[in-house]
């Protein structure tokens, strides 16, 4: 379930900062400036600044007491969005997600399965 709620939030994402890049500056942060009283005169200068968006994050979950085990790594350089992230099935494989947005192609996903499945056998608990 956690697979399909990241994999679709980075899609809207990717598609939200698209549909922002048309009607805003590129898609980039910018502010103002406003500077007046000048020689005594009201005047008003209108100053742009831009913002070349760029990040990255990672984050990694262990937890031995759910088997919760996935992490996840991305960047963005501009209008360039790549990650990937993997995630502990529990049926013993792990699924890796590589995905890769720009303005050119759209957003792309690579979906990997690695390991071989197993059978779980449930434990049964004995209290006596």
């Amino acid at each position: 379930m956690f697979t399909k709620i990241l994999l679709i939030t980075v899609a809207v994402a990717a598609v939200a900062a698209q549909d922002h890049h048309h009607h805003e500056h590129h898609g980039h942060a910018s502010s103002s400036q406003s500077i007046k009283q000048y020689h005594g005169k009201a005047t008003e200068k209108h100053v742009e600044y831009y913002s070349h968006p760029k990040y990255e994050f990672a984050y990694k979950v262990v937890d031995p007491h759910t088997g919760d085990k996935k992490s996840q790594h991305e960047s963005r350089d501009g209008d360039v969005v790549k990650g990937v992230y993997s995630l502990h099935e529990a049926d013993g494989t792990v699924r890796v997600v590589e995905y890769h947005a720009d303005k050119k192609t759209g957003f792309n996903a690579n979906v990997q399965r690695k390991g071989h499945a197993q059978h779980i056998i449930p434990e049964h608990h004995h209290h006596h």
